[in-house]
């Protein structure tokens, strides 16, 4: 599948996050935890063939590389570079627990936050599929998917 067909959809991506942003805020996930959830994803069309049965859906792989990290960006400032709490410890053994799924975030547990990134990503691609059907594009980016 040629991957040239997700450079055809980013001004309805970035649309879409715009509107997308109530129900990340309706999640256990703050906006730079799902961002970094985001960057995990890859976006994949079954059967674009046939546009009528073609479904957009994300191939979350590589999402649960990232779900210790999600921890980090839980803390104040840890985006901006601020002082971390005085009760955070352990720094790259904690990363490392948590990459062998043995790390305990505050967040639940890595599976729950994994199933739950998938729900939304599931979401995300159903309504992006929408804008995409209900704009007519649809057809045009199921032909550039099959290569």
């Amino acid at each position: 599948m040629s991957d040239d067909w997700t450079g055809m959809i980013a001004g309805e991506r970035m649309q879409l996050d715009q509107e997308f942003a109530d129900r990340v805020e309706a999640s256990s996930f703050n906006r730079q935890q799902w961002g970094l959830v985001m960057t995990a994803l890859d976006f994949e069309i079954e059967d674009p063939e046939t546009p009528d049965q073609a479904t957009l859906v994300p191939d979350t792989s590589s999402v649960p590389t990232i779900i210790p990290e999600l921890d980090n960006l839980e803390q104040p400032g840890a985006m901006g570079g601020g002082s971390q709490s005085s009760d955070s410890s352990g720094g790259l053994m904690d990363s490392v627990k948590g990459a062998l799924g043995l790390g305990g975030g505050s967040g639940g547990s890595d599976q729950e936050r994994l199933d739950e990134a998938t729900d939304l990503a599931t979401d995300y691609c159903d309504r992006l599929q929408e804008r995409l059907e209900s704009s007519g594009r649809w057809e045009s980016v199921c032909k550039r998917a099959q290569g």
